[in-house]
């Protein structure tokens, strides 16, 4: 787990959030474009998963495994979760749905780097 990966990874989730916004601004369901960038992320984050847990394992760190582990799973299970009650929901309701998921997801990618690093219990 490194600082590029997290705030990247942070970052590319602001970008998609950012972009949900703007739909939700103009009132417009979740389209495929959006769809897409979407799960861009969750490949990102899926490779995020594999790679922190294949970290943890070769770490000597003093890294509480459960906790990280658990939050890499939430992180890879919320844009989806997101994105199938953004479909189901055809109001602009259904993309701040998908603002407040995209948010949360950048702000766990920090808190998980912190967890790694040790910065937080």
């Amino acid at each position: 787990m490194t600082d590029t990966v997290a705030y990247g990874i942070a970052i590319l989730a602001t970008v998609v959030a950012a972009w949900a916004g703007w739909h939700m601004y103009r009132q417009q369901p979740v389209g495929n474009p959006l769809f897409y960038a979407v799960a861009a992320l969750e490949l990102a984050l899926i490779a995020l998963l594999i790679g922190g847990i294949v970290a943890l394992n070769s770490t000597s760190r003093d890294v509480d495994g459960t906790l990280f582990v658990s939050y890499l799973v939430t992180v890879a299970i919320i844009p989806p979760a997101a994105v199938l009650w953004g479909i189901a929901e055809k109001s602009r309701w259904g993309t701040g749905v998908l603002v407040v998921a995209l948010l949360t997801v950048a702000v766990l990618c920090i808190r998980l780097l912190g967890i790694w690093k040790g910065t937080y219990a």
